[in-house]
C-alpha cells in the first residue's frame, strides 16, 4: 500500500493506493498535528492507523507534499515539492502530459508548466496572501457569504485595486458602504486574484490549463481564466487531493 500526505495550512489529505484502488481523506490540520502527532527526536510521529481508523495498516512507501513539510519532518515519509506532487497528480487524474498548472493553496499560488509529461518551467507566490485561498476566505467573510457563494459569481466586477491582502479587506468595506452589490463586490474579488496569477499564467501558458487545489471549484474562476486567456480549464475529479495523489504516484515509483 501506497500513502501520499499533503500538509496544507488548513487541512491535511491523505491519498491510500491499493493496487488501482485509491482512498482519499482529509482532516483539520490543527487537529491533525494535535490528536494524531507526536515529536519524535525532531520529527513528527504520526498515528495513520488511528487516524484513518485501520487497524492492521502496513504501508510500503509513504512520500509527503505541502506547506507544513517546511518546518516539519513526518517520520517514515519522503518529502517530495508542492510543484512536483501537483504535476504527478494532475497527471494521473487528466491522463494529460502538456498543460499548464495552477494551484491556488491556502498560503501560496504556484503555476508550473508540463511537456510530454516532465516538468519545464514553474513560478510560485508565496510572499503575499493576496493570491492565495486565504484571501478568498477572509473576503468572503467580509461579504458574509461562504466559499460556495462567492465562487457564482463573475461578472459585473467591481475594480478593487489594492494590491495587499489586508488593505484589500478594507477596500472591500469600503466598497460595501458605497452601496455596490454583493454580487459585484463577490465577482469584484475573483477578478482581483485573477490579476495576482495572470503574470504567471501568461509566462507560463499552453492551451490547456488543469486548475488543481480546493480553489479549483471556483466557478467564477474557472470562467474568467477561460474567458481572459483564451486557454480550455481542465478541473480534475477530486481536485483538492491532487497534491496527496501526486504523493501516492511518486510513492509508487519510489523516486
Amino acid at each position: 500500500m501506497k500513502c501520499g500526505i499533503d500538509l496544507g495550512s488548513r487541512s491535511v489529505k491523505v491519498a491510500l493506493m491499493r493496487g488501482e484502488k485509491l482512498d482519499l481523506y482529509s482532516f483539520d490540520t490543527i487537529k491533525f498535528y494535535r490528536e494524531y502527532g507526536k515529536l519524535e527526536n525532531g520529527s513528527l510521529a504520526v498515528d495513520l492507523a488511528g487516524l484513518l481508523n485501520e487497524e492492521n495498516l502496513h504501508l510500503e512507501n509513504t512520500v509527503s507534499t505541502g506547506y507544513g513539510r517546511q518546518t516539519i519532518k513526518l517520520q517514515g515519509a519522503r518529502a517530495i515539492s508542492e510543484i512536483k506532487a501537483h504535476v504527478l497528480g494532475a497527471i494521473y487524474l487528466t491522463g494529460l502530459d502538456n498543460f499548464t498548472l495552477l494551484d491556488l493553496g491556502g498560503q501560496d499560488s504556484k503555476a508550473a508548466l508540463v511537456r510530454n509529461g516532465k516538468l519545464i518551467d514553474f513560478q510560485t507566490n508565496d510572499k503575499c496572501a493576496a493570491s492565495t485561498g486565504r484571501y478568498l476566505e477572509n473576503m468572503a467573510s467580509v461579504l458574509d457569504i461562504n466559499m460556495q457563494e462567492l465562487g457564482k459569481y463573475y461578472r459585473n466586477p467591481v475594480e478593487l485595486t489594492s494590491t495587499c491582502a489586508i488593505f484589500g479587506e478594507t477596500e472591500l468595506i469600503q466598497k460595501i458602504a458605497e452601496g455596490h452589490s454583493r454580487e459585484s463586490l463577490a465577482a469584484g474579488v475573483n477578478h482581483t486574484i485573477f490579476k495576482r496569477v495572470h503574470p504567471m499564467l501568461v509566462k507560463l501558458k499552453s492551451g490547456k490549463l488543469v486548475f488543481t487545489g480546493g480553489v479549483a471549484y471556483s466557478e467564477a474562476l474557472r470562467r474568467i481564466i477561460e474567458s481572459e486567456l483564451r486557454v480550455e480549464v481542465v478541473i480534475p475529479e477530486n481536485s483538492a487531493y491532487t497534491g496527496a495523489i501526486g504523493c501516492c504516484i511518486a510513492a509508487g515509483r519510489g523516486k
